[in-house]
C-alpha cells in the first residue's frame, strides 16, 4: 500500500525533470583535500533536480561554518535502478560516507544493523520527530535524520469557495460530505475534485485515512503484517473504500473524474472551480508555480473519520541521510558533525533556501518561514499537537500490492463496491507479502 516506486519524488517535484548527469561530484568547500587538518568526505544523493539543490545548499552552508571539512556531492538514479545501486555498494563496502535513501520498509531492507552507523548516542536524536524516527529505527536504535520535511495526506481546499459559503474545516466525515451537500447545492463548483486519468491520484481517501485507522485500530498495522487483519474486515481501514465509493454515490465527484489528470485538479482548486481535491501536500509546490494566488487561496486539512477528538493527519516523512559503516576515523567524525547541521534549525533553514518545504521539518526548533503557502501552514498544529499526526501505513509495514490505484479508480467510478474492492485490494498484497517471507502468509 503505497505509491509505485518514483511517486513521492515526482509528487515532491511535481514531475520535476531529472539531472542531466549521473554524476555531479564536486566540492563546495574547500578544495584542499590534504593537509593542514583537513577531512574530505562524499555525500551521495538522488539525481532529481530538487535533491542535487538541497544537497549544494547543505554544503554550501555547512562548510562555511566547518572550514576544514570538504564535502563532495556524487549523484545516484531514482526508482529501483538507484535502490539496487545503494544496495550494492553497501553490500561491496563501497558506499560513500554519507548518502540519502528512503526510510521505512525500505531502510528496514538495507539491514541497518549490519550496514549504518547508529546514532543514538548523538545528542540531536532527542530533537526528531517521533514519527519521523520510528522510520528509521531499527532494534531500538536510530540511524538516519530527515533530509526534508513531511508530506501530508489530506484535502487541499478553496478558502475563497469556503468564505463565500460560510463553511467550517470538517472534522468528522459526516461533516466533510454536509458540505459537499451545501457546494453541490449551490453550484457552479465541483465538491470533490478527482483526476483519475492519472490512476495514482485515486488512492487519497484510502491513504490518508490511516490516521483514522490507527486512531480506531491502534494495532492494525501489527496484525496486517501478521496477516492477522484485512481491510475488507476491519470496520476502520474499510471506510476508506467507502468513503471513495460515497463520494461518487453522491454524485460530487467533477463530471471529467474519469479523465482528468492532475494538472486539471490543480487548476480547477486554483480557480475555485473544485472545492476539495484530496491529495498529498507535495504537488503544493507546483500548484503555486502556475498559479500563485493559491499560496494564500488554498488551505489543508485532514480527511475526518468518525471521532472529531481524534483528528489528525496522516503524514508521510522525508528521506533520510545515513552513515554506512565503512566510514571510519576522522571521515566518521566529519560525517557525523554533518548530518547534526541537517538535523538542526540551521540545516532547515539551509533546506528552506534551496526549496519551499513540502511541509513541517521532522526536528525540533526548525520553524517554517512566514510566507510559506497557507497549505503548508495548516499542517503543523497537526504536527504539534499530541496525537494529531499519524504515519502512513506504508512506514509502518511492508505489505502493500500493486493494484491499489487501479482498485480506487474501479470503486471511485462506480465500477466496483467498496466491500469488493478491499476485498480485491486484500488478495493483491498477498502475493508479495509471500515473496517478502513473511509469517503467517
Amino acid at each position: 500500500m503505497t505509491f509505485r516506486p518514483g511517486m513521492r519524488a515526482a509528487v515532491v517535484l511535481a514531475v520535476g525533470s531529472l539531472a542531466l548527469t549521473a554524476c555531479s561530484a564536486g566540492s563546495l568547500g574547500s578544495s584542499d583535500d590534504s593537509g593542514g587538518g583537513s577531512v574530505t568526505i562524499t555525500y551521495l544523493i538522488g539525481n532529481q533536480d530538487q535533491d542535487i539543490k538541497t544537497a549544494d545548499q547543505l554544503v554550501k552552508d555547512f562548510t562555511a561554518k566547518n572550514a576544514g571539512i570538504t564535502v563532495k556531492t556524487e549523484t545516484r538514479p531514482a526508482g529501483t535502478e538507484g535502490d539496487n545501486l545503494v544496495k550494492t555498494r553497501l553490500s561491496t563496502g563501497d558506499m560513500p560516507d554519507v548518502f540519502g535513501y528512503n526510510t521505512g520498509s525500505l531502510f528496514q531492507a538495507i539491514a541497518p544493523q549490519k550496514n549504518l552507523v547508529p546514532l543514538g548516542d548523538q545528542p540531536y536524536v532527542k530533537d526528531l520527530d517521533a514519527n519521523f524516527a520510528k522510520t528509521v529505527t531499527a532494534d531500538g536504535q536510530v540511524y538516519g535524520v530527515p533530509g526534508g520535511g513531511f508530506m501530508g495526506g489530506g484535502v487541499l481546499y478553496s478558502l475563497p469557495v469556503y468564505e463565500k459559503l460560510g463553511l467550517k474545516i470538517p472534522t468528522t466525515w459526516a461533516e466533510f460530505m454536509a458540505n459537499n451537500a451545501k457546494i453541490k447545492a449551490a453550484g457552479g463548483v465541483a465538491p470533490v475534485i478527482q483526476t483519475y486519468g492519472e490512476t495514482w491520484t485515486s488512492q487519497l481517501f484510502v491513504l490518508g485515512d490511516f490516521h483514522n485507522v490507527a486512531a480506531a485500530e491502534p494495532d492494525f498495522a501489527d496484525r496486517y503484517t501478521k496477516n492477522q487483519a484485512k481491510y475488507a474486515s476491519s470496520p476502520a481501514a474499510v471506510k476508506g473504500f467507502e468513503h471513495t465509493q460515497a463520494v461518487h454515490d453522491a454524485g460530487y465527484e467533477n463530471t471529467d473524474f474519469a479523465s482528468a489528470k492532475l494538472p486539471d485538479g490543480l487548476r480547477m482548486l486554483a480557480q475555485g472551480k473544485g472545492a476539495h481535491y484530496p491529495m498529498l501536500s507535495g504537488v503544493i509546490a507546483n500548484l503555486i508555480a502556475t498559479y500563485p494566488d493559491a499560496a494564500k487561496n488554498v488551505g489543508l486539512f485532514a480527511l475526518p473519520g468518525d471521532d472529531a477528538s481524534k483528528n489528525g493527519l496522516t503524514v508521510w516523512t522525508p528521506g533520510a541521510n545515513y552513515i554506512p559503516k565503512t566510514t571510519t576515523g576522522d571521515k566518521l567524525d566529519a560525517a557525523k558533525k554533518f548530518l547534526a547541521f541537517i538535523a538542526s534549525p540551521d540545516g532547515c533553514a539551509s533546506m528552506t533556501r534551496a526549496g519551499a518545504p513540502t511541509g513541517p521539518y521532522a526536528v525540533k526548533g526548525c520553524t517554517l518561514p512566514a510566507d510559506v503557502p497557507q497549505a503548508i501552514k495548516d499542517m503543523q498544529p497537526y504536527l504539534d499537537k499530541p496525537g494529531g499526526s499519524s504515519l502512513a501505513l506504508e512506514f509502518l509495514s511492508p505489505v502493500k500490492g500493486p493494484s491499489l490505484e487501479q482498485i480506487t479508480v474501479e470503486v471511485g467510478s462506480g465500477i466496483r463496491k467498496a466491500k469488493d474492492g478491499a476485498a480485491r485490494y486484500d488478495e493483491d498484497v498477498k502475493k508479495q507479502a509471500q515473496q517478502l517471507g513473511l509469517a503467517g502468509w
